[in-house]
C-alpha cells in the first residue's frame, strides 16, 4: 500500500508536493493510472488514482473516500520532557504514533537537560510514523512550554503524574482510570521532576502514578504510559464485543 500524508486535501483533483511528488515518481516509480492512498491527519482515508506526473509534481484524482477511519475510543496526551540525546525523544515519538497517541507537549522542567527542539523535524517523525502505522489520525504537537505554565492549563480528563519519588498513594494507572476518557499523563526528565513539581501538580488535580518498580528512561516511561493507556482501552473495547 502506497500512502501519501496529505493534510490540505480538499477536493477529488490533488497535488501532491514536491516531496510527495518526488517519492511517488522517482522513488515508488509509479505510473499514470496506479491507485494510491491519502491521509489527512484528521480521519480522512482516501483511495485516490494517479492522473499525471509531470517532473516536480505528481496529480492525483480522488475516487473514495472513509471519514473517521481508525478513530480511537479514547484521547491520549502526553506531556514529556525531552530528552539530552534527542535521538531518544524522535524515537519516543515514532513508537508512541505507531501504538496510539493523540497529543504530545515537550514540556520544559526544573531537572530537564534539554531546553530546546525543532518542531519542525519531530512532525517529520511523526508524519513518517502515521504512514508507517497506517492510520489517518496524526498527532499534535505542541511547542514547548515551561512545566510550570503546563500543569496549570485546563483538561478535561484523567490528570497523571509519574514520578520517582516514594508515595505511598501512588497507583498502577488501571487503578486510576476507567476506559473510553481523556487523559493527560506528565513525564518528567531524566533527573525525574523535582519534589517542587510534584507539589505543584498535585495542588493541581493530577494523581500520582507508578510505571512499576525499575527506574526508566524519559522515553521508555512515555511509552510505558502509552501502552498501559492504550492496553486498558483495547481491553475492554474487545471485553465488549465478545459480549455482544
Amino acid at each position: 500500500m502506497h500512502l501519501f500524508y496529505t493534510p490540505d486535501i480538499n477536493s477529488k483533483i490533488y497535488t501532491l508536493n514536491e516531496e510527495e511528488s518526488n517519492h511517488c515518481s522517482k522513488v515508488l516509480r509509479l505510473k499514470v493510472n496506479d491507485l494510491v492512498y491519502l491521509i489527512d491527519g484528521v480521519g480522512g482515508f482516501y483511495t485516490a488514482e494517479i492522473i499525471l506526473i509531470t517532473k516536480k509534481a505528481v496529480e492525483l484524482r480522488v475516487t473514495n473516500k472513509q471519514t473517521g477511519y481508525g478513530k480511537r475510543n479514547h484521547y491520549l496526551h502526553l506531556a514529556i520532557a525531552p530528552t539530552k540525546n534527542i535521538d531518544r525523544f524522535e524515537w519516543f515519538l515514532e513508537k508512541a504514533t505507531e501504538i496510539g497517541i493523540d497529543e504530545i507537549t515537550p514540556i520544559i522542567c526544573d531537572r530537564s537537560e534539554r531546553k530546546l527542539v525543532k518542531e519542525e523535524r519531530l512532525e517529520r517523525v511523526i508524519t513518517s510514523a502515521v504512514k508507517q502505522s497506517l492510520t489517518a489520525y496524526h498527532p499534535k504537537l505542541n511547542r514547548a512550554i515551561s512545566y510550570s505554565d503546563f500543569v496549570k492549563s485546563e483538561f478535561e480528563g484523567y490528570r497523571l503524574i509519574a514520578h520517582c519519588i516514594d508515595d505511598e498513594h501512588k497507583q498502577f494507572i488501571d487503578q486510576l482510570i476507567v476506559p473510553f476518557q481523556n487523559y493527560l499523563v506528565l513525564i518528567g526528565p531524566e533527573g525525574d521532576f523535582s519534589p517542587k513539581e510534584i507539589d505543584l501538580a498535585l495542588q493541581n488535580g493530577y494523581k500520582p502514578v507508578t510505571l512499576g518498580n525499575t527506574r526508566l528512561r524519559t522515553e521508555t516511561a512515555g511509552l510505558a504510559a502509552c501502552f498501559e493507556v492504550n492496553f486498558i482501552n483495547r481491553s475492554n473495547e474487545q471485553g465488549t464485543k465478545h459480549k455482544n
